[in-house]
C-alpha cells in the first residue's frame, strides 16, 4: 500500500474500533469502507468491527473487481453504489445499530427535533425495504443518496456517506442519537422544529 493508503486504511480500522466500542454494530453486523483514487478498502463478511485490523480488509475496484484475497462484506454493492452516485465521498459507514434500526421499522418519517440533526445530516430519507447484499438494495441506496449524505435502510438501519472516515463515523454516531431521542419522545407531546429551520442545507459531507 501507498502512504496515503495506509493512512486511510488505520483512520477506517481506528473509526470501526471506536463505532464498536460505542455498542453501534452488534455482533458482527455493521461494514465500512474508504475510497482511495480508484480502490476501495471494506471491511471482510462476517467480521466484528471490534476485532477488525488492516490485514482483514478487502480490496475492490469501483466497478467490484477483487483486488485481495479477502472476502469482503456482502454490502460491497451498497457501497459501490454510494460512490458512483457521490463522488466526492471518500468513506461509506453502515450500521445496524438499535435506536436507527427500530426507527427504520416504523411507518412514518423521523421528525425534524433538532438543529444539529438538520444541519448535520438533512433530511433522512428511507431506502425501501430490499434484502442485504442484493443489486435491489444498491440501486435503492444510489436512488436515495444522490440528493442526501445520509439515510435509513428500511427494516435494516443507515447509512452515511462523506468525505472521510472521521466524519462519516461522526455522523454515524449522530444520526443513532437522533433515531434514539426521536424513540424517547415517542408517544409525548413533542415540538418538532419550523419549517425554515428544516429547509436549512445539511452541508457536512464535504467539510
Amino acid at each position: 500500500m501507498g502512504g496515503r493508503s495506509v493512512i486511510e486504511v488505520d483512520a477506517l480500522v481506528t473509526a470501526c474500533h471506536r463505532l464498536a466500542a460505542l455498542g453501534l454494530s452488534p455482533g458482527g453486523s455493521g461494514n465500512v469502507s474508504v475510497r482511495v483514487g480508484e480502490q476501495v478498502f471494506i471491511t471482510p463478511t462476517g467480521a466484528a468491527l471490534s476485532r477488525v485490523t488492516a490485514g482483514d480488509l478487502a480490496v475492490l475496484s469501483l466497478t467490484g473487481e477483487p483486488l485481495s484475497g479477502a472476502r469482503p462484506s456482502k454490502e460491497f454493492p451498497l457501497h459501490l453504489a454510494a460512490y458512483h452516485v457521490r463522488p466526492e465521498a471518500q468513506a461509506i459507514v453502515h450500521l445496524h445499530s438499535v435506536h436507527a434500526a427500530a426507527v427504520s421499522c416504523l411507518d412514518e418519517p423521523l421528525p425534524t427535533l433538532t438543529p444539529y440533526q438538520v444541519t448535520r445530516l438533512g433530511p433522512l430519507p428511507v431506502v425501501p425495504y430490499a434484502p442485504p447484499g442484493s443489486a435491489a438494495l444498491a440501486e435503492g441506496v444510489a436512488g436515495v443518496l444522490a440528493d442526501h449524505h445520509a439515510a435509513l435502510l428500511a427494516n435494516h438501519g443507515s447509512v452515511v456517506a462523506a468525505a472521510g472516515v472521521d466524519l462519516a463515523a461522526d455522523l454515524a454516531e449522530e444520526l443513532e442519537s437522533t433515531a434514539r431521542l426521536a424513540l424517547l419522545l415517542r408517544g409525548l407531546p413533542y415540538r418538532e422544529l419550523p419549517p425554515s429551520a428544516v429547509s436549512a442545507p445539511a452541508g457536512p459531507a464535504t467539510s
